[in-house]
């Protein structure tokens, strides 16, 4: 009689503490980024030809040639800007430009071409989205057909993989943009 007083409350603990609901396994965990709300400012070149906004965040750091990059370093990426000066050699300036966006062509699995004119502001161009694990995904070039001619190419600090980069990849394509539809020359 002695055993069955200690062995009624341990089969009682025993099933109450039995009842839980089956383990379930939790999915796999999704990568968070949160990059900051894009906020504006104008940005001159230093040889003053022309200026444009681009995202606050972003540091420039002047090159020589007329080049600079513009620096994104919480995403280690860059959007390096090549000027050159028009003087009837536009035809071989866009054909080097687009030279670059199709030497991408090994490695992707689109590009999506866009074509830009902001006739207001003399700007024309062509506004490149590479898809598929290139160097560089996104591109442009613009110029006022006289006098300028700028290319943008966004390059990342590390191995391409398109599906990873992705949303810096986004995030910096809107500032390209916007820097793309502000592009003013200054030197009229």
């Amino acid at each position: 009689m002695k055993t069955s007083k200690f062995l009624i409350p341990a089969i009682i603990a025993l099933a109450l503490t039995s009842c839980k609901e089956d383990a379930i396994p939790k999915p796999d965990g999704y990568l968070s980024l949160e990059y900051p709300t894009a906020a504006y400012e104008t940005y001159t070149d230093p040889s003053g030809k022309f200026k444009f906004n681009k995202n606050k965040w972003a540091v420039v750091k002047p090159d020589e040639n007329f080049s600079f990059k513009i620096d994104y370093p919480k995403m280690k990426a860059s959007i390096y800007m090549n000027y050159r000066p028009v003087n009837n050699n536009l035809n071989l300036l866009l054909k080097d430009a687009q030279k670059l966006t199709y030497n991408h062509t090994i490695k992707a699995d689109d590009i999506q071409e866009s074509i830009f004119e902001h006739p207001e502001k003399r700007t024309y161009g062509m506004f490149y989205k590479v898809i598929g694990d290139a160097a560089t995904n996104v591109q442009f070039y613009a110029t006022d057909s006289t006098k300028n001619f700028v290319v943008g190419t966004l390059y990342f600090y590390s191995k391409p993989n398109f599906d990873s980069i992705y949303p810096a990849t986004k995030y910096i394509e809107d500032d390209m943009k916007a820097l793309m539809e502000s592009l003013e020359w200054t030197n009229k």
